[in-house]
């Protein structure tokens, strides 16, 4: 049988994985991946009920060998158009050192296996956060530069990472060191794609991330019954744009992204957390004032 023209993998089968496909898999062969075996069946069997062409490949993101037999598999199906990578864990889902093993290096581990196999009209896009965005500037820029092009064996070598973090025996647990190795670790994939781009582009490929802020999906839903639920909801409220986003808010920038409308755009974050961040930075004042005056 011949292959596929054009296949769409989605790492990740949560919400926000399962909207991306959904948005850009219509024509395509879809490849999902996941950790979870059940997860990933009920995803394959979701789409394959809508009429979709898809099968899943049970994938540990945090295995580099893992990321490249679901690089190669899909490889063998046809021209890569899309990688959207969105497997992750969330703050209150594992220990720090499983955040950082699956949220910095699972990315890392995914920008390099699909860079072999990219062609020409590839695009990558991973989620990140706005959690990268809040600790922008506060990271040294030594640690930055080691998040954005450290190989991937010692990427989690490095003097700035938290006393005892990947120590079994010792590892913190507490909500901080949680909060700190999710933002730590989206600031790195931005850091990443940012670092990737160039070396994507000599091949007509291009890659890009996505800053969610506060989205409305069943990982949602669980960390706002967990200890950061509290910081989640002051979040929600605050958001300017008055509500959380939805996983097609997100699907929406990612179909963007990889769309022709979007050929110029490589090594960027597109921030879609309802400006969420903005106020963060400016507060309410901001120009408010300057407004208030000319009119």
């Amino acid at each position: 049988m011949a292959p596929e023209k054009d296949v769409v993998i989605v790492t990740g089968c949560g919400g926000m994985g399962i909207a991306i496909a959904r948005r850009l898999g219509s024509g395509c062969h879809i490849v999902l991946a996941d950790y979870s075996q059940n997860a990933l069946a009920r995803a394959v069997q979701a789409l394959r009920d809508e009429g979709h062409r898809v099968e899943g490949v049970q994938t540990d993101v945090a295995d580099i060998s893992a990321v490249k037999r679901l690089a190669l598999h899909a490889a063998g199906l046809g021209a890569i158009r899309v990688v959207a990578h969105t497997a992750g864990v969330a703050m209150n889902q594992a220990p720090p050192s499983r955040i950082y093993h699956v949220n910095l290096c699972g990315t890392a581990n995914v920008i390099e296996a699909f860079y072999h196999l990219a062609t020409v009209g590839t695009s990558l896009v991973a989620i990140a956060s706005a959690a990268g965005h809040r600790i922008q500037g506060s990271l040294s820029p030594d640690f930055e530069r080691h998040l954005a092009t450290a190989p991937l064996q010692t990427l989690l070598q490095h003097p700035d990472f938290p006393p005892g973090v990947f120590d079994s025996e010792t590892q913190r647990t507490d909500q901080r060191s949680r909060t700190s190795a999710y933002a730590i670790s989206k600031r790195g994939n931005i850091l990443r794609v940012q670092a990737s781009a160039p070396l994507w582009a000599r091949k007509g490929a291009r890659i890009n991330s996505v800053s969610p802020g506060v989205v409305q999906s069943f990982m949602m839903k669980e960390e706002l019954e967990g200890p950061a639920a509290p910081m989640l909801r002051d979040s929600i409220d605050r958001t300017p744009a008055g509500r959380m986003g939805t996983t097609a808010d997100i699907a929406n920038a990612v179909a963007f992204l990889c769309s022709k409308d979007a050929v110029f755009a490589t090594g960027g974050d597109l921030l879609v957390d309802g400006g969420l961040t903005a106020l963060n930075v400016w507060g309410n004042g901001g120009l408010e004032s300057s407004y208030r005056s000319n009119i």
